[in-house]
């Protein structure tokens, strides 16, 4: 017996608005798992707190940051420096735009969809906004010079932008994959992949002496936390235009379609 193979996706305007999804999220995320979202939420936002307290205070986590940085010199060789800097690049405010923007277009025209583009705006706005709101806050300093690979940089420490805006735009494509892909392969490798290079992206910051392994904490829980809102606030809008349409078919211009 053959194997089946995929299904076509679904229009995007019906996976958008909740009638139709590619298993396993047939449906939409439900009441109830917007509500273990939101708790996970909040415990991402309490992760940041605790991370900048523990930076402040100079305890906790923040007491691994010189030894982990410490390791981190141990190993550096002039070929894995270079490699390492060349992946960190990817990462920072020049290049990172521009791939973020070309794969949002390039997802909107395939798909027929504006989700991709308004979710990335918002994305990366956000994940902007929080980095620069948290160097001032935190105005930490970097690990000194003569333990990082140049190029230097001397803007405050905390959190990790580089950590911060990968985390942000590797969770949002992960779930837009997940939203319109409809195989199951394909999105495990998509995600596989875009979890490794958020991971990899704050490594490197800390291999290179660019920033301390609590940046790089912060910038992970801060960028997993305003990704989750996003989604967390489109699954939410979703349920309601379901639950109205529901409520007056008429209005949608006819019967609902069934949940594919």
């Amino acid at each position: 017996m053959s194997p089946t193979p995929d299904a076509p996706p679904a229009p995007a305007e019906r996976v958008e608005t909740g009638t139709a999804a590619p298993a396993p999220v047939a449906g939409g995320v439900g009441l109830l798992a917007a509500v273990i979202a939101a708790g996970l939420l909040s415990a991402l936002v309490a992760g940041v707190g605790a991370t900048y307290d523990s930076v402040k205070e100079g305890d906790g986590l923040a007491q691994v940051d010189r030894p982990a940085l410490d390791w981190m010199v141990a190993h550096r060789t002039a070929g894995l420096d270079s490699a390492v800097t060349a992946f960190t690049n990817i990462g920072g405010p020049t290049l990172l735009p521009i791939i973020a923007t070309i794969v949002t277009v390039l997802l909107s025209w395939r798909w027929r969809s504006w989700t991709p583009a308004a979710f990335m705006v918002l994305a990366t706005a956000g994940s902007l906004a929080m980095t620069v709101a948290g160097k001032d806050l935190a105005d930490r300093v970097r690990p000194p010079q003569s333990l990082a690979v140049p190029p230097f940089e001397i803007s405050p420490s905390f959190p990790s932008g580089h950590t911060l805006n990968s985390t942000v735009i590797a969770i949002v494509l992960s779930y837009l994959v997940i939203l319109h892909v409809p195989s199951r392969r394909a999105r495990t490798t998509v995600v596989t992949v875009l979890a490794v290079y958020a991971a990899a992206m704050g490594l490197s910051r800390v291999f290179l002496g660019h920033h301390w392994l609590t940046d790089v904490v912060a910038g992970w829980v801060a960028g997993a936390a305003w990704a989750l809102a996003l989604i967390l606030a489109h699954r939410l809008l979703l349920l309601v235009q379901r639950r109205r349409r529901d409520q007056h078919p008429q209005r949608a211009g006819g019967t609902p379609q069934p949940v594919s």
